[in-house]
């Protein structure tokens, strides 16, 4: 696919950080927004506040936490997970700051243009909207170096007014002053031209924010560390804006002719697409830390929401999750270093938790050094994180053939998973006095809150899952390893249920006729309200670990869908929309899964293309932006602290769209045979699949009509093509429905159907 990217435009005024324009190289992350003046708020992946982070408490063992549960002894759950000491701060991601622009004469920011293809931004600045003789500023950013820079006519800039804002004066009602957070060291150029800050922390390393003036320029800079306040004027002074233009034009340049395309007849979830593209490359950097909730975007308004940490029991896995499909595998490193690095300790908690060597534990919000960020018991003995993350490890090794990271991240943290399941089986009987293996406490992510009665149970549908992927994993990685295989694996994958059933017997269904059983939370345990996460529907995605159509299971997803569907999506947020819609496309239902990637787009995306925790347009969604409650939804001055931009829905998206076309579901490679109604026309271009293989196709009429694929390692693939019973492969006729080629490294194969696109009727 040719072409690139269309620009995006915002109109001023922007009246919140997250509705500006972004521009990040997964480090420095900045955001153009503003009113009468313009605003770039300034923020540095990294600067954490690691204060007060907790761990397991000595004698927190699953035996004692099941007793605890059993016998309903809150006091003793309480002991096993005590509160944090009233008032004490826990670790956190802080903002920078901001740049505040003022301009003379009555002018003010009017609009501006973010190029996609090359990550510039253009500002034009006028009196009015048609004004006929606008101004413009040019808005860059170094491709790593913490540098970005406004480049004017030089009559412009010298008439600017130019403030530096430290995030600690602006934050809401002073809160990182009441954590204990000293002033920053203010400093100021001797020419005037220029200054900066310093903001230190009570024990990590400080951050500096400076800006300097040239006569056609004024230059951000940001720094990291105990030299940060000298670093900083370093990189003011040393900076070069041709050679960083240039790194720019060939980083954005070799970005694009790489990364996964789609061309689609819907305008506004291409745009979603393209949009997702670019953040995509603003987060997830090889050079950078690996990315958080929201990456280096956080808000000067306020302290960024849920610390802007690692949640491992969905939104990791979302952030990251369209990365080896969108061509960005290597980008992905940090991820992989952070948690190699973090083995000995996920041992210690696996190991103090368990009582069994080398299994591993991965409490469900962490920060960079995996210090847990709060006493949610149920987040913190959720197994299927770290099952979560040894699959991902797993796929990313089978994108790239990368046997060092199968060996060294993929490996232990599978293993590490189901030795930590594996303490918690038992052996029970099923109905047929058959052997079979229950998980005797167990959680569905967030469900019940941490409420001791209502968030726990036996056999909760998502470990199921996550357990059966494990075991399935764990066989494929010995054989690539060359390692013995456990025959554990296969007992617990014969004998392991791979749901839990509830009977629906009393409900009423609609149209799926007499009822019958459908998938539970967990034992006695049916999906009771509209709940964010679809958990229990994990054996469809992300664990992949059942096939929707196979008869065995196909009844029992109808009525389970059909219970999700009756609950309705009330009290869904911005990041459970695609995966809601990664599920109706693995279930068949493309008009389902489009049009909740419609909704992402219209109420959980702000006017600045930002996606949103809550949604922001209240009357549809109960996670709503909290206008219901100003006088006739009128939204008050404090809305501005609100908002909760997180980049798992932006990246979900990208996921989502790309499961309408293309899927990895077992050994297979699978080309859609549905569209969404109304989509007749598309193309898709470099999206990468599991074994090493880039595919390029073409929709027309509504189904798929060429398909490109080019292998990078060789090996085998199975490609369900969808080209109907007449095609052809390298201008060879065939007729089968699933290709299976041993293909050669570096060779293109080209798939065409020979069938017209609407067969004749009969007379």
């Amino acid at each position: 696919m040719t072409g690139l990217p269309a620009p995006l435009t915002w109109h001023f005024p922007l009246p919140r950080p997250h509705t500006g324009v972004p521009l990040g190289n997964g480090i420095q992350g900045l955001l153009i927004w503003g009113e009468s003046t313009l605003l770039l708020t300034v923020a540095r992946a990294g600067f954490w506040d690691h204060r007060n982070g907790l761990d397991l408490e000595a004698g927190t063992t699953f035996q004692a936490v099941r007793r605890a549960l059993e016998n309903e002894d809150d006091m003793a759950l309480k002991a096993l997970f005590p509160e944090r000491p009233g008032g004490s701060t826990f670790p956190q991601q802080m903002g920078g700051g901001r740049l505040e622009v003022s301009f003379p004469d009555g002018l003010r920011p009017i609009e501006a243009t973010l190029d996609l293809a090359t990550a510039e931004v253009i500002v034009s600045v006028g009196r009015h909207e048609d004004d006929p003789e606008p101004r413009f500023l040019s808005i860059r950013q170094t491709t790593e170096s913490e540098i970005c820079w406004i480049d004017g006519e030089a009559s412009l800039i010298a008439d600017l007014t130019i403030v530096l804002h430290p995030a600690f004066d602006l934050v809401r009602e002073n809160a990182m002053a009441a954590i204990g957070i000293a002033p920053p060291e203010p400093w100021k150029n001797s020419e005037g031209n220029g200054g900066g800050f310093q903001q230190t922390l009570p024990a990590d390393a400080p951050l500096a924010v400076a800006w300097q003036r040239d006569e056609t320029r004024i230059i951000l800079a940001t720094a990291l560390g105990m030299e940060s306040s000298h670093d900083v004027r370093a990189k003011l002074i040393g900076f070069d804006s041709s050679v960083a233009i240039s790194d720019c034009r060939v980083y954005w340049s070799r970005f694009w002719e790489s990364a996964a395309r789609v061309r689609l007849p819907d305008a506004a979830l291409e745009r979603a697409f393209d949009f997702g593209l670019y953040r995509q490359a603003g987060m997830i950097r090889r050079q950078a830390p690996a990315a958080t909730l929201q990456g280096p975007w956080m808000e000067d308004t306020t302290i960024p929401p849920w610390s802007n940490d690692y949640h491992f029991n969905i939104n990791v896995q979302l952030v990251y999750g369209a990365a080896l499909a969108t061509g960005q595998a290597e980008e992905m490193r940090p991820l992989w270093d952070m948690l190699r690095a973090w083995m000995p300790h996920l041992r210690a908690l696996g190991e103090g938790f368990y009582g069994v060597p080398d299994a591993m534990l991965l409490p469900h919000a962490v920060d960079d050094r995996c210090q847990m960020m709060g006493v949610f018991w149920a987040g913190t003995i959720d197994q299927a994180c770290i099952a979560w993350m040894g699959r991902m490890a797993y796929q990313a090794y089978l994108h790239t053939g990368d046997t060092e990271l199968l060996s060294e991240v993929a490996w232990p943290l599978l293993r590490g998973s189901f030795l930590g399941y594996h303490a918690m089986l038992e052996t029970t009987s099923d109905s047929a006095g058959g052997k079979r293996y229950s998980l005797p406490v167990s959680v569905s992510p967030e469900f019940g809150g941490s409420e001791q009665r209502e968030c726990w149970g036996r056999d909760a549908s998502f470990q199921l899952a996550a357990l059966h992927s494990t075991v399935r994993h764990l066989h494929l990685a010995a054989t690539a390893l060359d390692l013995p295989v456990d025959p554990l694996w296969a007992d617990v994958a014969a004998h392991l249920p791979p749901y839990t059933l509830v009977d629906a017997s009393n409900g009423s269904y609609g149209w799926i006729g007499s009822p019958a059983e459908r998938i539970a939370l967990w034992e006695n345990k049916d999906l009771t309200e509209s709940h964010r996460h679809h958990s229990h529907l994990a054996a469809i995605y992300p664990f992949c670990t059942i096939d929707p159509f196979d008869p065995t299971h196909q009844q029992v997803l109808a009525r389970s869908i059909n219970r999700w569907n009756t609950l309705g999506a009330g009290n869904w947020t911005g990041w459970c929309l695609p995966w809601a819609s990664i599920i109706c496309s693995r279930c068949g239902l493309p008009d389902a899964a489009r049009s909740w990637l419609n909704l992402v787009c219209d109420s959980f995306t702000n006017e600045g293309h930002a996606t949103l925790h809550n949604a922001n347009s209240p009357g549809i969604f109960a996670w709503e932006d909290g206008s219901l409650a100003w006088p006739d939804h009128r939204k008050g001055s404090d809305f501005l602290y609100y908002e909760t931009m997180q980049m798992d829905a932006t990246m979900g998206t990208l996921s989502a769209i790309l499961e309408l076309i293309v899927s990895c579901r077992g050994e297979g490679i699978h080309i859609s045979d549905r569209l969404p109604k109304g989509w007749r026309e598309l193309s898709f271009s470099r999206v990468r699949a599991e074994g090493g293989f880039v595919l390029d196709g073409k929709f027309r009429h509504a189904r798929a009509d060429e398909i490109t694929l080019h292998s990078l390692r060789g090996g085998v693939v199975h490609l369900v093509h969808s080209l109907g019973n007449s095609w052809t492969l390298d201008g060879e006729s065939r007729t089968e429905s699933t290709l299976i080629l041993p293909t050669q490294a570096g060779r293109t194969y080209r798939l065409r159907r020979l069938t017209p696109a609407f067969p004749p009727t009969s007379p």
